[in-house]
């Protein structure tokens, strides 16, 4: 086997999370700046963590501190409302635990939303290693977090793989020399077609489970 190691992207990737995500954002948006922002707009705001942000285009700087808070308590809120658990997810992580391969979270979520939701969707902790965007300077499409998770693992570039929905993960993805995987196998993903290109493109979970 190649692989030692699967990093996943977790937004649109692990989590079927965008919806509260999009939803959070928006409510945030219009109760402190008075803006309806489209899909579009959140998505070009993504890269940071959630805290970044909102620190990063909320125009109301002096209610800064209670805009995240708010974030945060929506995110949680709607979360059961807007999220469900994804059988075919939980099927690939075990496979893979199966195969004695080390699994990993790259994400550019905040360390606390990332939390909430693996608390409300998966039942026990899979994985050896999660980075988020807290834990970077630089977000992706800079490689800073796959290159921490590879240095906490010890396990080489050449025998890991990063699987992402988004362009920026893949780009992160080749800047750490990792093999990629591009896939939009969640109803909710970004949505948007590969500019990069990966080296592996998946749409469903059971095509990609083949490689291995």
């Amino acid at each position: 086997m190649k692989y030692k190691a699967v990093l996943f992207d977790f937004d649109g990737t692990l989590a079927d999370t965008l919806p509260v995500c999009f939803y959070s954002f928006q409510t945030i948006f219009k109760k402190y700046d008075g803006r309806t922002l489209s899909k579009k707009e959140m998505i070009e705001m993504f890269g940071p963590s959630e805290t970044g942000i909102i620190e990063q285009n909320l125009q109301n700087k002096e209610i800064m501190t209670e805009a995240i808070e708010d974030y945060y308590s929506c995110y949680e809120r709607e979360h059961c409302n807007l999220v469900r658990m994804n059988e075919e997810i939980i099927y690939m992580i075990e496979h893979l635990r199966k195969r004695k391969i080390s699994i990993g979270i790259v994400t550019g979520k905040a360390r606390k939303s990332l939390e909430i939701s693996l608390k409300h969707l998966f039942l026990s902790e899979f994985y050896k290693v999660a980075i988020s965007g807290d834990d970077v300077v630089n977000p992706k499409p800079h490689p800073e977090g796959i290159n921490k998770a590879l240095k906490v693992l010890g396990i080489s570039p050449q025998n890991t793989l990063y699987v992402g929905d988004s362009n920026a993960d893949i780009e992160a993805g080749k800047r750490a020399d990792v093999e990629t995987a591009g896939v939009n196998w969640l109803i909710n993903s970004h949505g948007s077609a590969f500019t990069i290109k990966p080296d592996y493109e998946f749409s469903s979970i059971t095509d990609f489970m083949k490689i291995f």
